[in-house]
């Protein structure tokens, strides 16, 4: 059985993954913000809880320490947390850290999570990374990361699923060889989640599809090997084409650890 470890798993997709992957016998570690939401999950799973809120580096980095401590190896690992499109009308909010929320949750968090638990993922000699993206992609403004101007949060959220994405095919290039795989998918659009509810949008598809596209890439082993692949559901598809620019995606990534230089400068 494997050892995995879900972020955003104390609600929505992230707990309907947990309760279906303990039930498979395997060994969770789980994340959420909530204490409460949490502790009800990991009693009902069995699972190692770690709380911490992904708007801030800190506890990101707090979480991957924690993460890595509990197993000699972690065999997936699930970024799933993410924040929505925000209520109708609401105005452009920031992270702990003072970097624009969506872009700090949905990218740099699994970003700097992802890097630090590298060293975890290679020990299991057959790792997969798991980024919950979404079909809604708005290409990236390298020069307006921030979203300083012309502000809407259904922007923001489609432009940081996208560099996330991006970064998903990043990682594959870079540990093409090494056993781990990285792949990202849109599991479903506008499941009844608390994130769709918040944004008022009219839910479309059921939580069962995007949690049976999710487990897909998880554990199916006829995806033994497949990495640098986005899927929208089950299906192999095509991202927005500035994922694919190699020029891009190196800026992308100059941008983001020149981000991550100033966080962790004093």
């Amino acid at each position: 059985m494997a050892n995995i470890l879900i972020t955003g798993a104390s609600d929505g997709l992230g707990r309907a993954l947990a309760r279906e992957l303990a039930a498979g016998g395997h060994h969770l570690v789980v994340h959420g913000r909530d204490a409460v939401r949490l502790a009800g999950i990991a009693r009902e799973t069995g699972a190692v809880a770690l709380r911490a809120d992904l708007s801030s580096l800190d506890e990101v980095r707090a979480l991957a320490v924690q993460a890595a401590e509990d197993a000699s190896g972690i065999d997936v690992l699930v970024n799933n947390a993410g924040v929505g499109f925000g209520a109708p009308g609401a105005g452009r909010e920031l992270s702990r850290d003072g970097y624009e929320l969506r872009l700090a949750v949905n990218y740099l968090a699994p970003y700097v999570l992802t890097r630090l638990l590298l060293p975890a993922l290679r020990r299991s000699g057959s790792a997969r990374i798991v980024n919950v993206a979404s079909a809604g992609q708005r290409p990236v403004d390298l020069d307006d990361l921030m979203m300083e101007q012309e502000y809407a949060g259904v922007e923001a959220y489609r432009r940081s699923k996208l560099a996330l994405i991006a970064h998903t095919f990043d990682l594959a290039d870079e540990l093409a060889g090494s056993g781990v795989t990285a792949n990202c998918l849109h599991p479903a659009s506008l499941m009844p989640t608390t994130m769709v509810r918040e944004s008022r949008y009219r839910t479309i598809d059921t939580l069962e599809q995007g949690l049976h596209a999710t487990l897909r890439l998880i554990a199916d082993p006829d995806l033994n090997g497949v990495t640098g692949e986005y899927f929208n559901g089950t299906h192999p598809a095509r991202a927005l084409d500035q994922a694919y620019d190699p020029a891009f995606r190196a800026r992308l990534r100059e941008r983001t650890e020149a981000l991550l230089l100033a966080w962790h400068s004093p």
